[in-house]
């Protein structure tokens, strides 16, 4: 699941990495995305997401048939996976796994392979596991929901966030150009950019603010949010600026009003934090594990209602209130580090070795 341009997943995966070296283990991942004197293993990049379905296909067969028989040879006696895929059927051996979310399921789209890959395979990989990690409560909650697993199988473990990145910066403000709200983020429906960008055209003083969306555009959907923009006539004030690596996206942080993030569903919610360690006033979701992980450091909306959406937007751009969350998201932001979540994570593991 290593790719280029890194996800949430990858993010969490190179910083979960380096934690497990005391467990004297063997590594099996691509030397080309990660560090290759830590790479005991060497697999192919063709099984990444960066392949399209071809990828994902080919990474399930390999993990169904090539795998038990590699940890056979290896004569391993535990299995970690940073993502919810196991071998099926295999003799016992301690197997633990990590579950981000279950958003295909609540947000299922029809003919998709995702949603397939949930509603059938992941359930069998819960249900086969030793334990589960997972990023949140609402997480935990989802796998019990809708698998029923027990909860007694499962460690919430928030994650964590790159303190040396993302942070305040104080030279990062430009004079120069208007004002403007951003959102990080892809561009599937759950991700509620229809709402998002009709409480924007709702936002009283619009024609003096932008907003820009950082994240990889989508043939399926960012051509339908660029039509919506039109329809509501705020398109020149919109950005749709793609793929941004840590350092530019660090300033665009630094520099924004406030990261608007009202999704419909989140396992954890990277941006909130992010956002927060860079001073920057947040709002976001009232739903999922949102409110976990925002605390009082944001302002809490109903994702479902615009006229929510675009009230604290105008509330976040008076200097009271900006003030407040700037202050509150520094504190909130103290609470997560990798350097926990690699700990609290290896701890579990040691349980099952």
């Amino acid at each position: 699941m290593l790719i280029e341009k890194p996800t949430g997943i990858t993010n969490y995966i190179n910083h979960i990495f380096p934690y497990l070296k005391d467990l004297n283990n063997i590594s099996l991942a691509n030397k080309n995305l990660i560090n290759s004197a830590e790479c005991n293993y060497n697999i192919s990049d063709k099984f990444s997401p960066d392949y399209g379905s071809k990828g994902h296909f080919l990474r399930l067969l390999w993990t169904q048939f090539k795998l038990p028989k590699i940890y056979g040879t290896l004569d391993g006696n535990l299995l970690f996976s940073p993502v919810p895929e196991l071998p099926l059927f295999t003799p016992k051996l301690s197997k633990v796994v990590m579950v981000h979310d279950l958003i295909p399921l609540r947000f299922p789209q029809k003919k998709s392979a995702l949603s397939a890959y949930f509603r059938y395979y992941v359930p069998q990989v819960c249900e086969q596991a030793t334990h589960i990690i997972c990023n949140s409560e609402s997480t935990a909650n989802d796998i019990i929901n809708y698998y029923g697993i027990s909860a007694k199988k499962i460690t919430p473990i928030y994650l964590g966030y790159n303190f040396d990145k993302f942070k305040v910066i104080d030279d990062a403000k430009d004079i120069n150009r208007k004002p403007y709200f951003v959102y990080l983020g892809r561009h599937d429906p759950h991700k509620n950019l229809v709402n998002i960008l009709s409480a924007f055209a709702k936002f009283k003083n619009n024609k003096n603010y932008e907003f820009w969306l950082v994240g990889g555009e989508d043939k399926r959907y960012t051509p339908l949010l660029k039509q919506l923009a039109r329809d509501l006539g705020v398109f020149e004030r919109v950005e749709f600026l793609n793929y941004l690596d840590d350092q530019e996206l660090v300033k665009v942080l630094n520099q924004a009003q406030a990261l608007v993030f009202p999704t419909l569903w989140e396992g954890f919610g990277f941006p909130v934090i992010e956002a927060m360690a860079c001073g920057t006033p947040v709002i976001t979701s009232n739903v999922s594990s949102l409110p976990e992980v925002a605390g009082d450091g944001a302002l809490l909306v109903n994702p479902y209602d615009v006229d929510d959406i675009a009230e604290a937007m105008n509330e976040i751009v008076k200097d009271k209130v900006r003030s407040h969350l700037i202050t509150e998201g520094l504190k909130r932001v103290k609470k997560f580090s990798w350097d926990k979540t690699g700990k609290e994570t290896l701890e579990v593991i040691k349980q099952f070795l």
